[in-house]
């Protein structure tokens, strides 16, 4: 038989190498029947066709009974070698779609920690516990700059306020976050503030955000004299604690200054607003393993 060099090795190559390499192992076609589920005619003309294509004959079948060739052993270790390592191939990506390894980078919106609903905090949880091989960055920005990282692909997931949607955006509703009006403790409008007009509040300066506020949000400030503007909550509640100004803040954000007695709500029967927090992404985003997790762990639709 003559010997060719073998161009490429193909799906067919690697079926009849399996049907060789069983029957080998078997020691007999008749053997190898049960084993591959075929007849011994089949079992032989994929042998023929194997021998063809390698251009070498592997075994030797007839009265004398079945034996390798020199050839043959060679093919049968090489065989054990590729077939081996196709499923070493198999096993590794496999692994891939249930193992957690890279990076997940996370835009929050300041001032989230102390929300009492810890979901965030859970789902990181949730997915450290799952891999140690997981990266987990997070950066603490503006609405606006979390919009773009996730737009321009540096984010995956972001945390802000859903007041306007982006398109190219996808919104999942976390929970709600509650404000309340607030004083310091040594504030002007002295402690019986559960009971000022808004003639009162007209009369003493107030913080006004620069970042966005939903309809209901801005309507409390129209009603307020808001002589100074803050980029976000922290800086609100800088000034507040002048005993100057009074402003909006998260009730969960200004729990502990109000458990010291060093902050008070002001007129909280009225002097509120809900705004939704919110999980974003990009629309038509890449498949990825981590990010499942988390918004799994999130209990948000992917």
């Amino acid at each position: 038989m003559k010997s060719q060099p073998l161009a490429q090795v193909t799906d067919f190559d690697l079926r009849l190498l399996r049907v060789f390499r069983t029957v080998a192992k078997m020691g007999s076609f008749t053997a190898a029947e049960s084993a591959l589920g075929i007849t011994r005619s089949a079992i032989s003309l994929h042998m023929s066709d194997l021998e063809k294509r390698l251009g070498m004959r592997l075994c030797q079948r007839g009265r004398a009974g079945f034996s390798l060739t020199d050839q043959g052993r060679e093919v049968l270790r090489a065989s054990d070698t590729v077939l081996a390592s196709i499923e070493d191939f198999r096993r590794e990506v496999n692994q891939l779609h249930h193992s957690l390894r890279g990076e997940i980078n996370i835009g929050l919106m300041n001032n989230l920690v102390t929300q009492p609903q810890m979901r965030i905090t859970s789902a990181l949880k949730t997915l450290r516990q799952q891999s140690n091989d997981i990266r987990i960055n997070i950066s603490m920005s503006t609405p606006g700059e979390i919009e773009r990282g996730l737009l321009d692909g540096r984010l995956h997931i972001g945390a802000l306020p859903l007041i306007n949607t982006l398109t190219g955006l996808d919104y999942h509703t976390l929970y709600e976050e509650h404000s309340l009006l607030y004083r310091s403790s040594m504030h002007p409008l002295g402690k019986n503030a559960g009971a000022v007009c808004d003639a009162d509040l007209r009369d003493v300066p107030a913080v006004a955000p620069s970042y966005r506020l939903n309809a209901e949000a801005v309507e409390l400030h129209h009603r307020m004299n808001c002589a100074a503007t803050a980029t976000d909550r922290e800086a609100i509640a800088f000034l507040i604690l002048t005993d100057q100004y009074i402003g909006f803040l998260p009730d969960h954000y200004a729990a502990t200054w109000v458990e010291k007695g060093q902050m008070t709500a002001i007129a909280p029967d009225r002097m509120h607003f809900t705004v939704p927090i919110a999980i974003a992404m990009r629309t038509g985003r890449r498949q990825n393993l981590i990010v499942e997790r988390f918004l799994a762990a999130l209990d948000c639709v992917a």
